[in-house]
């Protein structure tokens, strides 16, 4: 067989070739503004549902704002950081700042302790009593606060709770003595938030390679020294998340403590930032004073939320 002769056989042994196409996939458009406008409808509603009340907030607390500005009965009155130097230079506001700082951190640590022992129980158990535990788990979260903290006044109570009988304690009040009382709101309040941990939790567990479990058994390790040495550290980007939202939620602990202890308990022994800024702005009609409150507790939060993630950052785990 001969090649086929003519200055056209080559020609006509290449594909056509279409002009002005492309078989290349098209490349993203970088410093383009196409991903804010995907974002667009989200940064308006949380624009409307977040930064503008924040700013009114923070307006307010510039301000001498009390029931009779509101009314229109007196001019609003310019005060700067006057707010601010009342709040910092009253003893209670620095006592309760204390005690929501020290409550919160208590509730937070307590939390996490529970959600990740739980978390590490669902992975060494059957299918059966695991589900169990989460119904039972997730039950507790969804109960609103103020049913869970009615129920949970119940179970203690001097005359009538079941605890108090079991113990022995006769007609012991948890809700008297200072300290009894806070650690009643924050067995409610470990009870209603340890389940978002320990699911948070168990789902991070569940994504950890089998093998690697597998290895550190074989190696002779303990549970606590698998969950310290092997499961925390894989696990630092769910626990710096679960921390954060418990810091947060902790932190600004309202229904239990009202409610529990009737509005911050005997003299105010009680009262955390959220409590003591609802009575200073609704009961006392200091709506600057109360505005003032809440920007301290905003920027607290705003504080510890950046220095957790510098930490984790510095550490080379980047969320």
């Amino acid at each position: 067989m001969t090649a086929p002769d003519g200055p056209g056989a080559a020609d006509r042994a290449r594909p056509p070739v279409v002009r002005g196409s492309s078989r290349t996939s098209p490349r993203p458009l970088r410093g383009s503004g196409a991903p804010w406008l995907y974002l667009a409808p989200a940064l308006a509603v949380l624009g409307g549902l977040l930064v503008h009340p924040v700013c009114q907030l923070g307006l307010i607390s510039f301000f001498q704002y009390t029931q009779a500005q509101v009314s229109g009965g007196e001019p609003t009155a310019f005060r700067g950081l006057g707010n601010y130097t009342e709040l910092f230079r009253d003893p209670q506001f620095r006592q309760v700042l204390l005690d929501t700082v020290v409550f919160a951190a208590a509730c937070v640590v307590s939390t996490l302790a529970v959600g990740c022992a739980l978390a590490v129980l669902l992975t060494r158990v059957r299918a059966v009593p695991r589900l169990a535990l989460m119904l039972a788990a997730l039950g507790a979260w969804a109960t609103p606060a103020i049913t869970g903290s009615t129920v949970w006044l119940f179970l203690f109570d001097p005359d009538f709770g079941p605890v108090n009988r079991v113990l022995g304690l006769g007609d012991h009040s948890w809700t008297y003595g200072r300290f009894s009382a806070f650690l009643l709101v924050l067995l409610e309040v470990v009870w209603c938030s340890f389940p978002f941990v320990m699911v948070t939790v168990y789902a991070g567990i569940r994504a950890v390679p089998a093998e690697v479990l597998e290895a550190a058994a074989l190696d002779g390790a303990s549970q606590w020294r698998i969950w310290r040495s092997v499961l925390a550290p894989m696990l630092r980007p769910i626990l710096a998340v679960v921390t954060i939202q418990s810091v947060i939620w902790d932190f600004k602990v309202f229904t239990q403590i009202y409610v529990m202890t009737n509005g911050g308990g005997i003299a105010g022994q009680n009262l955390v930032l959220n409590v003591y800024a609802y009575q200073e702005a609704f009961a006392s009609s200091q709506y600057g004073l109360g505005s003032a409150i809440g920007v301290v507790m905003l920027l607290l939060l705003l504080a510890v939320t950046l220095v957790h993630l510098r930490l984790l950052r510095g550490r080379g785990k980047e969320l």
